[in-house]
């Protein structure tokens, strides 16, 4: 796993087409901001994860 150090406003490119942004750190928490094409589902890890749980089962209702 590729490790950095970012500070607030300050970013990372990935394939250079993907922007994530360090809106906010307040506390132990952190807001990043994603700019990605339309058709690059970005999602939280709880939210991934219940998508493939779901495919998993067969159910058709989640949508990604």
């Amino acid at each position: 796993m590729l490790v950095l150090s970012r500070k607030k406003n300050e970013s990372i490119i990935i394939n250079n087409d993907i922007k994530i942004v360090v809106v906010e750190i307040r506390g132990d928490k952190v807001r990043l901001g994603v700019e990605a094409p339309r058709e690059v589902p970005v999602h939280r890890r709880e939210v991934y994860d219940a998508i493939q749980k779901s495919l998993e089962s067969g159910d058709t209702a989640v949508e990604s």
